[in-house]
């Protein structure tokens, strides 16, 4: 599904990225974990073509196609979708109207007609009772006033009625309580299928203990040093970063 070749990024002239191969297929979930400033964030944003990151080598293909020519809206049409550590609020536009523009977007952007109210509000209520979100929240301003749990919980719906092919979810766990992340972790769950594929990026393992992971990978300055299965993150948990560290910069 998605394959990525000596991935190398740039913010502001500053090289974050070295140098990333990785290639995660249908059904799998793959998490990407590092210390603070290892460039995490940056390979998602870079994915999902986020203006303000250059891409200065490599290659990063979706179902065979090279995308990183791509501006990040084609790119969402296509099925990349990003969640972010801080989502925006967008005053008086509900989340229903949001979600309404964005799969007729989507659909436009495929050559396809606008959904019919009647699918689209049937869309909605399947989706929301799947994610355990009560009605009134629908109604509400887009982020507008939400928890931390309530932004996150929006941004799992979002993806629930786009149906991405490759969902990024960025420290999506960052600011929630344990009730928050479960709520979180489970819309997650419910979602995954052998059609699509997952990318947790977070520091912490107590994420991965919902959202269990295929596979595990280390980022640090800008490279993958290391890659396991879920008993990584848990070893990661034990023992902290400074031997990964110490083992890359021996």
């Amino acid at each position: 599904m998605l394959k990525i070749k000596n991935l190398k990024a740039s913010i502001e002239d500053k090289e974050i990225l070295k140098g990333i191969n990785l290639e995660i297929k249908p059904g799998e979930v793959h998490a990407i974990m590092g210390p603070n400033g290892s460039g995490k964030s940056t390979f998602a944003n870079v994915i999902a073509g986020r203006e303000e990151y250059e891409m200065t080598d490599g290659s990063i293909e979706l179902d065979g196609e090279e995308i990183s020519e791509l501006d990040p809206e084609e790119r969402a049409h296509r099925g990349v979708f990003l969640s972010f550590q801080y989502p925006v609020e967008i005053p008086g536009v509900s989340v229903t109207n949001f979600m309404k523009t964005a799969i007729n977007e989507t659909r436009k952007a495929q050559g396809k007609d606008e959904m019919p109210a009647k699918d689209m509000l049937k869309l909605i209520r399947e989706k929301s009772e799947l994610l355990e979100i009560d009605r009134k929240f629908l109604s509400r301003s887009l982020n507008e006033g939400f928890s931390g749990g309530e932004k996150k919980r929006n941004e799992i719906f979002q993806m629930a009625m786009l149906e991405p092919k490759l969902s990024i979810l960025d420290e999506t766990d960052s600011g929630l309580d344990i009730d928050a992340l479960r709520i979180v972790a489970n819309g997650v769950n419910k979602l995954k299928s052998k059609d699509n594929a997952t990318v947790v990026i977070t520091h912490y393992q107590r994420l991965l203990d919902y959202i269990v992971p295929d596979y595990v990978h280390v980022l640090y300055k800008g490279r993958i040093v290391k890659s396991g299965g879920k008993e990584l993150a848990h070893e990661l948990e034990e023992r902290g970063y400074d031997w990964i560290k110490e083992e890359v910069d021996a």
